[in-house]
């Protein structure tokens, strides 16, 4: 793709001047990109799948949790007792450096080829590199993706050119390089190294593009740092002031979700979002819990006409903007998920499990898709499925509690959000 803006035209002809990968960052890419495998025998014979040479296991005692040390090449082995000989992995690393004054993150597809008995084989491509200005705007360089449904299948053919924004590109790499070159606007950001589980891009744009992240992240807000980051920080706009009340009071917010929702409560009811005695509850969940039944306590004494004209039109709200997704059900044998799809299964799902799915109108929120699952006719969680980032945002039992099956539902959705997927395209 031709570039189309000034920023896009000064960047493509900087990506030109980029060096290649060094020698240094190609072999800690292949040290550190995987877990390196020993192939251990019926009989406790290990195989390094690094150098290729044997050696003889501590019986018993060496399983995939204790793993081994390759007396050869020193090589930190996860150890597999299998019949398996070859073996192949790929992640993405990224080496984030500075050019011009641009922040620059570039990412390598590392591919390995492991056989029992010979030494590793390891590649190395670039496939994509985000360009960040100062000001936080950004351009995309990377190379075309062949047609698949798996998004790290490149040509490594094609040149490395602008391209339009794609969730694709925004990388979660396995390893990044320890060694990096930031512009000064990073370094003063308070930024030390740690992405919270957030993507290199997400975190290094957010911090450039809103002051208010290197507030949160130099007040160790972490957790509302994460989820704003996520989720498109220009939501942080309602929860600002109260935000500041906890940085000012030293509160740590750690179930953000509950926290926004407690918020959302709050102004329902005309409480003062400047009052630390309500923005910075000791016990969040008993308070949560307290406004949620407050709020279905005014859902009751409303006047049955008009709560039945409500429904109504929300009706035709849910129906307008969800009901593509009507019919989405799947299951992994035991837990069975699907969509909500009226007014009264939202109302039903919220005095089911005690929550605020209803209370809080997330019928009526264009990015949230809701979800139930269930084993049989018992419903376990509530998950709410965001649209626009096509990941799970959280998963709630009663009273917003987890449960022991709340890994296991968030894996099913992941597993399946293609399906999802599918029917926003159709």
């Amino acid at each position: 793709m031709k570039p189309k803006s000034k920023l896009q035209a000064q960047v493509f002809e900087l990506s030109k001047t980029l060096p290649s990968i060094t020698k240094t960052q190609r072999e800690w890419a292949y040290q550190h990109s995987f877990e390196h495998i020993g192939r251990r025998s019926a009989k406790g014979v290990i195989t390094c799948c690094e150098c290729g040479k044997t050696f003889q296991g501590d019986g018993e005692l060496i399983d995939n949790l204790l793993g081994a040390e390759c007396p050869h090449c020193s090589a930190k082995l996860k150890v597999q007792t299998t019949r398996q000989r070859i073996f192949k992995q790929t992640e993405y690393f990224c080496v984030a450096t500075e050019k011009a004054g641009f922040q620059v993150l570039r990412f390598y597809l590392v591919s390995a080829h492991y056989k029992a008995g010979q030494k590793a084989q390891y590649k190395i491509n670039e496939a994509v590199q985000r360009w960040i200005a100062p000001n936080g705007k950004y351009a995309i360089i990377a190379r075309l993706r062949l047609m698949s449904y798996y998004i790290d299948l490149w040509d490594f053919s094609s040149k490395l050119e602008i391209r339009p924004e794609k969730t694709v590109y925004n990388i979660m790499p396995a390893c990044i390089y320890p060694r990096q070159k930031l512009i000064p606007e990073l370094k003063r950001s308070g930024y030390t190294g740690d992405f919270y589980r957030l993507s290199p891009f997400d975190l290094f744009h957010t911090l450039l593009s809103d002051c208010r992240a290197e507030t949160l992240l130099k007040a160790k807000q972490t957790n509302l740092l994460k989820y704003f980051a996520n989720g498109n920080f220009s939501k942080i706009d309602s929860y600002w002031a109260s935000v500041k009340i906890c940085i000012r009071n030293g509160y740590q917010v750690k179930d953000v979700p509950l926290w926004r929702d407690y918020i959302d409560l709050l102004l329902i009811f005309g409480k003062d979002l400047h009052n630390a005695k309500y923005v910075c509850p000791a016990d969040l969940k008993a308070e949560h819990d307290r406004y949620v039944e407050k709020r279905n306590e005014w859902h009751k004494r409303q006047e049955l006409d008009k709560a039945k004209q409500k429904a109504l039109e929300e009706e035709g709200l849910l129906k307008e903007m969800k009901s593509r997704f009507f019919g989405i059900q799947f299951s992994d044998g035991l837990i069975q998920i699907r969509t909500l799809e009226s007014v009264v299964e939202y109302v039903q799902e919220g005095k089911a499990m005690k929550h605020c799915v209803f209370a809080n109108e997330y019928h009526l929120k264009p990015d949230s898709l809701i979800l139930s699952a269930c084993i049989g006719d018992r419903r376990i969680e509530t998950v709410e499925f965001s649209l626009s980032k096509m990941q799970v945002v959280q998963s709630r039992g009663v009273c917003n509690l987890n449960t022991e099956y709340h890994n296991r539902i968030i894996n099913l959705v992941n597993k399946n959000k293609r399906r999802i997927q599918r029917r926003m395209a159709a």
